[in-house]
């Protein structure tokens, strides 16, 4: 066997590129998320799908700007708690949208911000996987 058969790279196993259908559906999975999350908890408000659009695009580009640094700043407190401060890392991001939203975007108290961002997480889990990846796949 030659040694260009032995190390030869699978190039299609590493072209995880997203294209822009997955992203769009994401995007407005997210603003569905975000809107069934706001007609379930009374300290959670979002003003509109389009305002719901708008949240989710920033939260994207906060979950993949912003939080892998604060996810490794709190990886020793994550490890200390056995997991339980990784909700805080996404309490904090939804916080910062939050700000940046104004009026638009509210979450009010520490406790309900916190079973939010948890709930907020599953319910994204949850869809990714019905509809989300189903597009991608095609």
């Amino acid at each position: 066997m030659s040694k260009a058969k032995l190390y030869k790279i699978d190039n299609s196993k590493r072209n995880n590129k997203i294209d822009l259908t997955t992203l769009v559906v994401s995007i407005v999975v997210y603003a569905v998320v975000l809107l069934i999350t706001s007609s379930l908890f009374e300290n959670f408000y979002i003003d509109g799908f389009i305002n719901a659009l708008i949240a989710a695009c920033i939260l994207s580009v906060l979950n993949y700007t912003i939080k892998p640094l604060l996810v490794y700043w709190t990886l020793p407190l994550s490890i200390i708690t056995y997991g339980i401060a990784y909700p805080i890392v996404n309490m904090i991001v939804l916080k910062l949208c939050d700000i940046l939203m104004g009026s638009t975007f509210v979450l009010t108290g520490f406790f309900s911000t916190f079973v939010v961002a948890i709930f907020i997480s599953v319910l994204r889990i949850i869809f990714d996987n019905m509809i989300t990846k189903r597009v991608g796949r095609r």
